[in-house]
Parts: C-alpha cells; structure tokens; sequence
C-alpha cells in the first residue's frame, strides 16, 4: 500500500474516516498527533467530537498501513488479546475498532486512549510518580499474574513455546542477521545447556512487560500495553523480562525495572495466583531476555543499513549491543 500523503491523504483525513467508521455520531476529530513512542508502529492520538461529548483515542497502526515485524503476531490478533485479556481483569484499553480492507488504510486497530505516562526517566524521577514507584513491583507481580490467568482457549491462534523452543526460535532470528558476535553465541550454549523444562501449566505471556508498555499514573500501573509479542509459554518468561539490566535505566539496585526488588514483584504474583518459579528457571528467563533483546540490537542494525527502517529510533536501538553482551557476561559469567 502506498503511503497515504504519496496518495494526497492528510493524516487528518485518514483520521476522520476512521472515527466516523468507528464511532458513531463522530462529527469531527480534534487534537491530532503521532506520538513518537514504538519503534514498530504507528501510534495516532486523536480526539473524536461527538453530540455527547469528546472521546480520546489511540489508533495502532503498522508502519504505512502495511509493514508489521515477521516477528510479531500481526495486529488483528492483538486487538483480540487486547479485549480476551481485559475480560479477565487485566487492565487494558478498550478496543474499539479494527480496520478492514474496506477502510483502506491497512492494518490497526483503535482504543481508547489512557491519560499517564510510559516514559521511564519520567516515571523513574519524576516527582509526580514518586508515590507510585514504591507500589510498581507489587503491581507488576499482579498484573502479570492476571495475564497468566487468562484462558489460553480464548487466544487460540497464538504460536506456543518451551524454554528450549524459545532459545532456538531466537537462534533463528539471530542468524538471519548474518553477524557475528562471540558473547551472543557462547550465550546460546549456555541457554541451550540450562534450558529448564517446559512448565506444568502453559500460559498466556505478554512477552514485553516492561517500560514503554506500561502506562502509569500517580497511582500506578493503569494499562498494560503492546502485546505484539505476546505466545504460550512459560509464565517465568515475563517476570526474567522485567527484570533484564536493560529495564532499569541506571537504578541497578532496583533490578524490577528500577522501581523495585525481585521478592515484592513475587510475593505479589504469588498472592495474586501466580506460581513461583525456581531461582534457576528465573535465572534463565532473566538471562534469555538479556540476550533477545541483544538480537534485537542487531537485527536493527540490519534494518537500519539496508534502510527498511533508516529512523533515528532504529539506529538508537541498533547501538546498544554491546551493553547485553556486559549484562549477559554478568549474568551467565559472573566473577568468583
């Protein structure tokens, strides 16, 4: 699909034919702009007037209407886990609509749009969230165990995984990328050698809890966002991600996301009805997330050099390899 402004489409125009299609009455849209958080997406933030008053929204949208990562679930089915997910009391927007071909703008969906920030440095030191960064670790714990909670029945579709299955599915994604990185391969034997078995019970995994997909309030947590890479799998798989080097944006003492300790974000999955996961199963997941985000880095530098992604975000992102490469060392190679 072409994008639209090479067609003569203004966002504003794309905008108001999708608030007309998905909210009835809509009069005009207002406030309109692309906010500058994921680096996978479209993200629109536009207001839809109304008879009855004004509703703020959100539209997700891949990248000119067209261009969703191989790697992720594809739109459509993250709107579906977005509602399967809310009515098991995850908090979630509310979606509501999915664009059709008949819209003609590609792939996305709407939702209502949840005032609060996702930004880490604010949300890390920022005054107004200093209340709620005592209470984030608690709120994690519970929030992914409502995840884990939801009835993998009613996300049939999604790819499901086992510890091992994982690391290889990550292999895969690593040697598409044709780079060589000595820390990167002695980080899969190491995983290949500790993989833990496959859980007892198969779960709904977010697949990226952490900043950036959190919204938070002065309260806390108030939406969970982004599924798009969310699978069946090891519940563990979250709660290592969370707790990967990378999240905590300088706060090394704080290893849940710079906000907390491990033992509040388990002592609240746990209370919540999540099951405690062993220290070599959490060690593991902590160290995979270390690495897949590593390959992350590198595949975007491939995007970035072969210009299928030339964003600055893109670049930003590609240059942060070697920092996995010190935390997987850390992790899997620590000093005696």
């Amino acid at each position: 699909m072409m994008d639209e402004r090479s067609r003569g489409i203004e966002p504003a125009q794309m905008l108001h034919s999708i608030g007309r299609a998905a909210v009835p009455g809509c009069e005009s849209v207002a406030a309109i702009r692309r906010l500058t958080a994921g680096a996978n997406q479209e993200t629109w933030a536009f207001d839809v007037v109304t008879p009855n008053g004004v509703l703020p929204l959100i539209l997700r949208r891949a990248k000119g209407g067209t261009l969703q990562r191989a790697t992720g679930i594809g739109l459509e089915m993250e709107a579906h886990i977005l509602a399967a997910a809310g009515a098991a009391g995850v908090p979630t927007p509310e979606v509501v609509y999915v664009l059709g071909a008949e819209d003609g703008f590609g792939k996305g969906y709407v939702m209502r749009r949840i005032a609060g920030e996702t930004l880490p440095h604010r949300i890390l030191r920022g005054e107004d969230y200093a209340a709620a960064r005592p209470l984030l670790a608690a709120q994690s714990g519970a929030s992914l165990a409502a995840i884990h909670a939801v009835p993998t029945a009613s996300v049939a579709g999604l790819a499901s995984f086992t510890p091992l299955s994982r690391v290889e599915w990550l292999q895969e994604q690593y040697l598409a990328t044709q780079q060589v990185n000595p820390v990167f391969s002695w980080a899969f034997a190491w995983l290949r050698h500790h993989a833990p078995p496959p859980p007892a019970s198969p779960a709904l995994v977010h697949g990226d809890f952490r900043h950036g997909n959190l919204m938070i309030g002065p309260e806390g947590i108030r939406a969970v966002l982004d599924w798009e890479n969310a699978h069946i799998g090891d519940p563990a798989e979250d709660l290592g991600w969370l707790c990967v080097p990378s999240w905590r944006f300088g706060r090394l003492d704080q290893p849940v996301g710079g906000f907390g300790q491990r033992d509040e974000l388990l002592a609240a999955y746990v209370a919540a009805g999540g099951v405690a996961p062993s220290p070599e199963r959490w060690r593991f997941w902590e160290a995979y997330g270390s690495l897949y985000w590593g390959v992350v880095c590198a595949r975007s530098v491939c995007e970035f050099r072969s210009g299928s992604d030339p964003s600055l975000e893109r670049a930003l992102i590609a240059r942060r390899a070697s920092e996995c490469e010190l935390d997987l060392l850390r992790l899997i190679a620590p000093r005696s």
